[in-house]
């Protein structure tokens, strides 16, 4: 399996789940998330995808300064309505770190470990998304920009000749390097896009 080498340079997400522990799946509930993963299950690569890893990531580390981030035990709003732009894509990469879902997760079992009805669209707030800790209600507001790193001039012609299907094997060869790029610097250069802030 070949892919662009940055993904694998990613720094992972720790997580602690609960149910996977009581259902025996991992050690402890102790595992972790790669972007490399991620991809897998968006299939394909792209700001909005990193960016809501990037939101994710950034946003449990404040809310779990010293620990694990737990599976289950947060809970995601997001300005936009499910139908806006890239909000469900935003939410489906989000879900699958955090395991937060509106109404589609698990039920639990006997009340324990509900997945369901920590996911939230068209909230009330000012920010890309906030993550909320359950147990304790700490809150953080994430924004993210991903305007800040621009794309090589060459991407447009480029995407307008592979959307005509006038561009040659080549040419889509570099468009795909020449986007993975752009991811690429995004993920070096978090502190121009990202901004956490705590309430």
């Amino acid at each position: 399996m070949n892919y662009p080498q940055f993904f694998d340079a990613v720094q992972s997400i720790p997580l602690k789940d609960p149910l996977a522990q009581v259902l025996g799946a991992f050690e402890n509930g102790e595992y972790e998330i790669t972007y490399l993963e991620v991809v897998k299950a968006a299939g394909h690569s792209c700001p909005t995808v990193a960016g809501a890893y990037i939101m994710a990531s950034e946003a449990l580390k404040v809310l779990y300064p010293t620990q694990r981030a737990v599976r289950g035990n947060i809970k995601v709003e997001f300005k936009e309505s499910l139908e806006d732009g890239v909000a469900g894509v935003v939410g489906n990469v989000i879900a699958h770190i955090t395991g937060a879902t509106d109404k589609s997760g698990f039920k639990g079992l006997n009340g324990q470990f509900a997945r369901h009805s920590l996911m939230f669209f068209n909230a009330n707030i000012d920010s890309s998304a906030r993550f909320t800790r359950v147990n304790t209600g700490k809150s953080v507001d994430v924004n993210y920009n991903p305007s800040t790193v621009p794309a090589s001039p060459e991407m447009m012609p480029l995407m307008q000749k592979l959307t005509s299907g006038a561009a040659t094997p080549e040419e889509v060869k570099h468009f795909g390097e020449l986007w993975q790029e752009r991811v690429q610097r995004i993920f070096e250069n978090l502190e121009e896009v990202v901004k956490v802030t705590e309430l």
